[in-house]
């Protein structure tokens, strides 16, 4: 079952680890103030920090208020990781947006988007350092079963681990911080740690989790094949292709996940292929079926603590704003995922990856085009207005002829990923969403052994990993000639589009400025070398009083 108290632990949790810890509160006993000395007792109480901190992870894919680093209608802190890339670029500008289209100036040290993540990332490193910390006491009762301690304490450090490689792919050298901070610890001389040594950090983390972390955890937490993919994606950032294929082989040799390669589900006795159903509502979870996830975020409506994602209002097209004739013949509807904004598009350069055939390309995981549909064919029953000349059963072509540029942005008409389509019967017009979303998956992890095996000068090996990928969607089969890294990372993208954190997999493998350059006309031409990394914000620097705290390059 879905974990549902999120919001009541997020509160305890984020009181406990910003305002300090208090001894005993003078004493008295009071049984309704939640500190870290009343919450840390019991297995109970830990479970509760965790869901607290798994809230925190996920904001990742919900909105963040403009001048703080929590949540709010509006702004999506992932964008920061798939925008701004080869396969994504800016269409209605906002958010990030406003800085992944002009980048010079405007990415600076006083940037709120930069600020909020950095605030955002540190508030997850210090929850999981709580915890990590306070697992360690002696009088903690573990309940009947001795191993919670260990599963708790690695449920921590992948998480923390989890943040750190965010922040190094980043921002480059940060404060490595393994220690609780309360009120009674603030620092004003904290240091940039090599990166290097930060990774050192997440690779210990990660094999502790290894050992601790189950195959299927409970709904929403991370899998120890998360972890192991992690682990792999970490060792290719280390130049050891060997140790990566290790343990992307832990992961696809695991008899629990597997690739979904039959229709099942919801939507299994509609026309649909594989590919697509473990992104439909009701589908993405384990128990649901799907195999091939690593680890899946939980929301859900009308919940206390439920929160909701903004990954669908970020990136589909407006196209109930689109015109005909005069007239906006699109209705919203649930099928067509309610409620668009498109602040960030996929590129013409991912549209034109695929070829036809592949299940990947088709109108059910990539919207290219609508049909117009009368009221018997919608729930609930709306009808689309029809322009001149149209009928019911017409579609309604979506254009990427031309690329998305700073004189064409504003699309309406634009192609969009169906991953993350989800509307509300009951509030069509709402900004959020509430389905359950895979965040990481099998595929993915063949994917780096694919890189790992090509690294390795294993070409052939490389190839049928690839193809493994490829005849899953009824892609053509390739040739160990095909392989190089740019077919790696456009395989990524025709796979992977909108999931993966794409700045990363593009700066891991020193592409980020050559392929954003060539590919991505909203943005590209205006990217340096210096952001690579992004800038550290300025509040952070004015805070280290009495050390000083230096700047990455450029800026």
């Amino acid at each position: 079952m879905k974990i549902l108290n999120y919001k009541i632990t997020f509160i305890a949790l984020f009181m406990l680890v910003n305002i300090s810890c208090s001894e005993d509160i003078l004493n008295e006993k009071t049984p309704s103030i939640v500190t870290a000395n009343s919450l840390f007792l019991d297995i109970a109480g830990f479970e509760a920090a965790l869901n607290g901190l798994y809230a925190r992870v996920r904001m990742e894919r919900e909105g963040r208020a403009t001048n703080s680093s929590d949540r709010s209608s509006d702004r999506l802190r992932a964008e920061m990781f798939v925008s701004g890339t080869d396969n994504m670029c800016t269409n209605h500008r906002d958010g990030w947006g406003r800085v992944a289209e002009p980048w010079g100036e405007t990415n600076n040290a006083f940037n709120a988007e930069i600020k909020g993540n950095f605030e955002w990332l540190y508030s997850i490193i210090n929850s999981s350092n709580t915890i990590i910390a306070r697992a360690q006491n002696d009088d903690v009762d573990w309940g009947s079963d001795i191993e919670n301690k260990n599963r708790v304490t690695a449920e921590a450090r992948a998480i923390r681990a989890w943040a750190y490689r965010h922040l190094t792919f980043t921002w480059g050298d940060v404060p490595l911080t393994l220690e609780e901070s309360n009120g009674s610890t603030i620092k004003t001389d904290w240091e940039r740690t090599p990166i290097s040594e930060v990774r050192e950090q997440i690779e210990l983390d990660l094999l502790f989790a290894e050992q601790y972390i189950p195959i299927s955890p409970v709904p929403g937490r991370i899998s120890k094949g998360a972890v192991q993919h992690y682990l792999a994606e970490l060792y290719l950032i280390l130049n050891n292709p060997d140790e990566a294929i290790i343990f992307a082989n832990k992961v696809i040799n695991t008899s629990e996940y597997a690739l979904i390669t039959q229709r099942y589900g919801v939507k299994s006795g509609e026309p649909g292929v594989p590919f697509m159903d473990m992104f439909y509502e009701g589908n993405s979870n384990r128990e649901q079926g799907n195999t091939e996830a690593l680890w899946v975020w939980q929301w859900e409506f009308a919940t206390i603590g439920g929160e909701g994602s903004n990954m669908r209002r970020w990136h589909t097209s407006r196209y109930n704003d689109i015109k005909i004739g005069g007239i906006t013949p699109l209705e919203l509807t649930v099928e067509r995922g309610g409620r668009p904004r498109a602040r960030m598009s996929l590129t013409k350069f991912a549209m034109d990856l695929y070829e036809i055939g592949d299940d990947r390309f088709t109108n059910h995981v990539i919207r290219k085009y609508f049909i117009l549909k009368d009221a018997s064919q919608n729930l609930p029953a709306v009808s689309d207005a029809l322009p001149s000349g149209y009928n019911y059963g017409d579609k309604i072509e979506l254009d990427w002829s031309e690329p998305i540029t700073n004189a064409t942005r504003n699309r309406l008409d634009w192609p969009f990923s169906r991953k993350f389509e989800s509307g509300n019967e009951l509030d069509i017009t709402a900004a959020y969403q509430y389905n359950d979303q895979v965040y990481l998956r099998l595929a993915d992890t063949y994917l780096l052994k694919a890189e790992a095996q090509f690294m390795d000068g294993d070409l052939e090996g490389a190839k049928n990993t690839l193809n493994i990928i490829r005849e899953r969607s009824n892609a053509t089969p390739i040739t160990a000639a095909d392989v190089n890294i740019d077919f790696i990372l456009d395989e990524r993208s025709r796979e992977l589009v909108l999931e993966e954190h794409r700045r990363y997999t593009l700066l891991r493998t020193g592409k980020w400025l050559e392929r954003t350059r060539m590919h991505n006309f909203n943005g590209g031409e205006n990217i340096q070398e210096r952001d690579k990394l992004l800038p550290i914000p300025q509040s952070v620097i004015d805070a280290n009083l009495t050390l000083e705290f230096p700047q990455n390059l450029g800026y």
